[in-house]
């Protein structure tokens, strides 16, 4: 990165953002890394006294909920330096895709660099599995093509969010299967490392 940018980093549930960030804070260490739901949770524990991040999503009122979404984002749209920011493009609710960005949101939180992520659905399965060994709060277990649904509703949800925030949109096709353990993850990060945007 050769300037501070604010770069979202999405995948489906279970893909392994989480270890792709922590390899990028390993090759720059001057980056911070914030989980968006982390933000939400902390302001509603402050404001409302919730004890834990179920808690904020079923007993906070939906319109309290979007505030709180606002209030978070626009925190983070303040931070300063070079920002991966972990959340979700599309949230599965009620059967359908709710947006994990949506139009209030991005604005606030001022990103440069929507950084969106697909992988077989088969490797996503077979880490979501992993997770749950060990794991109290299980990931869901679905099919392929629900997996791959969702990979593809992410991609119409970042041009929405994109459109709005006026960012850009880089799209990691990781959608082989690796020769090696963790070469998704050091492809991804490495890609990562190297973006940079002209100034006008």
């Amino acid at each position: 990165m050769v300037r501070t940018l604010k770069i979202v980093i999405v995948a489906v549930p279970g893909a392994g953002k989480t270890t792709v960030m922590r390899r990028v804070k390993e090759l720059l260490p001057d980056v911070q890394i914030v989980n968006y739901g982390d933000v939400m949770f902390k302001i509603a524990r402050k404001r409302y006294g919730i004890k834990d991040r179920d808690e904020m999503r079923k007993k906070i009122p939906i319109e309290r909920y979007r505030k709180l979404q606002i209030d978070a984002a626009h925190e983070i749209g303040q931070l300063k330096g070079n920002v991966l920011i972990d959340t979700h493009l599309t949230i599965k609710m009620h059967g359908g895709f709710y947006p994990g960005l949506p139009a209030d949101v991005i604005v606030e939180m001022k990103p440069d660099v929507i950084f969106l992520m697909e992988f077989l659905p088969e490797d996503v399965l077979e880490r979501r599995l992993k997770d749950l060994k060990g794991s109290r709060t299980g990931r869901d277990i679905e099919r392929p093509e629900d997996i791959e649904l969702q990979q593809q509703m992410n991609r119409y949800f970042a041009v929405a969010a994109a459109s709005y925030g006026r960012c850009i949109v880089r799209i990691a096709n990781l959608r082989y299967k690796q020769s090696r353990p963790y070469e998704h993850t050091e492809v991804a990060a490495r890609m990562l490392s190297l973006i940079h945007i002209s100034e006008p």
